[in-house]
């Protein structure tokens, strides 16, 4: 499974990135996160718990997850290794790059041969990827702009 979202930034490229990087603040500005909690910090990242509903209409289901979160300030990149969650050994890179005079395009790339199990792969291709990653990665980077751009 491979999904990639995109959107473009406009806002400095420090409070983009701070942005990204600070996810235990993400439910105060992202309605869909239930809660996110550093496990273990580190000095470039840490283990992470998060939580976020995908909505479907008026109903919402509930997803959880725990990732290894290893930030690179030089590349401008956040990666996160999932080692919880039926998401386990899914791989995560936020990228940012500068784009001259609008703002910071950010991309989020998942990489996952999906769960372990019959159909695993099907269903990480055919429903997980496209119905639940893209559906909650594509709300955060909506809501990361709402926020940036309204300059809160």
């Amino acid at each position: 499974m491979h999904t990639v979202d995109r959107i473009t930034i406009r806002a400095p490229m420090g409070r983009v990135f701070e942005a990204a990087r600070e996810v235990e603040r993400w439910p105060a500005i992202l309605s869909h996160y239930r809660w996110v909690h550093m496990l273990e910090r580190q000095p470039a990242g840490g283990v992470v718990e998060m939580a976020a509903w995908r909505p479907f209409g008026i109903a919402r289901y509930p997803t959880w997850w725990v990732s290894r979160m290893t930030v690179d300030d030089a590349a401008r990149e956040i990666r996160y290794q999932h080692v919880r969650g039926i998401t386990r050994g899914m791989d995560v890179r936020w990228h940012l790059a500068a784009r001259a005079p609008e703002g910071v395009d950010v991309t989020v790339e998942h990489m996952w041969a999906g769960p372990r199990w019959p159909f695993g792969r099907w269903l990480a291709r055919a429903v997980i990827g496209p119905v639940f990653i893209h559906g909650i990665a594509s709300r955060t980077l909506a809501g990361l702009k709402r926020h940036l751009e309204a300059g809160t």
